[in-house]
């Protein structure tokens, strides 16, 4: 199985009902297609949509629906759309029972680094530094290593989007809690 869906499954399966969850770009954002509707939990993005549903069916977007990182989704009965700066007052507003992020490393003191490459352009870090401040739970869900590297490090040597803000980290291996200790496998 692919290792994204895996991770993407294991996420999903910590969400209770009636949470509101921020999905961030990539591989956070298909943990919505893996939530049971019944569930009653409400997915948001920074570009101001509360009640993100699942991926559209190939040729059945619309192009107007989108998350934050510009995919496709669908909503579900009762969404709304805000504007920006309603989005990131309920961000910061410690609103948020979960943010989902991606993350190039983590270290075993819950340090995240998720938005630059050395070397490489990247527009900023985007809504990443409030969602980390604001919610009450910060989940990294990534794949355990990328080209032969492992993302979970000692230390971070990428730049930091947070420090100490992690609450778990889901791969495709495992779940791991950063503690004062150090990591602790879940």
């Amino acid at each position: 199985m692919d290792p994204k869906i895996v991770i993407a499954r294991r996420v999903a399966a910590l969400i209770q009902p009636g949470w509101l969850v921020n999905l961030g770009i990539g591989l956070p954002s298909m943990v919505a297609n893996y939530v049971p509707a019944e569930r009653q939990v409400y997915f948001q993005a920074e570009n101001g949509v509360i009640g993100l549903g699942s991926r559209p069916p190939e040729g059945m977007e619309d192009p107007s629906l989108t998350d934050a990182g510009g995919g496709f989704v669908t909503a579900v009965p009762g969404a709304a759309s805000i504007d920006s700066a309603m989005s990131f007052g309920l961000i910061r507003g410690g609103h948020l029972d979960m943010t989902v992020l991606g993350g190039l490393q983590v270290d075993e003191k819950g340090h995240l680094a998720n938005w630059m490459v050395p070397g490489r352009m990247v527009p900023g870090m985007g809504g990443a530094m409030d969602l980390v401040a604001g919610a009450r739970q910060v989940v990294v869900a990534m794949v355990h290593a990328a080209k032969g590297e492992p993302k979970i490090v000692p230390e971070c040597t990428l730049p930091l989007t947070a420090a100490r803000r992690v609450t778990l980290i889901v791969t495709e291996m495992a779940l791991i809690e950063p503690t004062d200790a150090g990591l602790v496998l879940r």
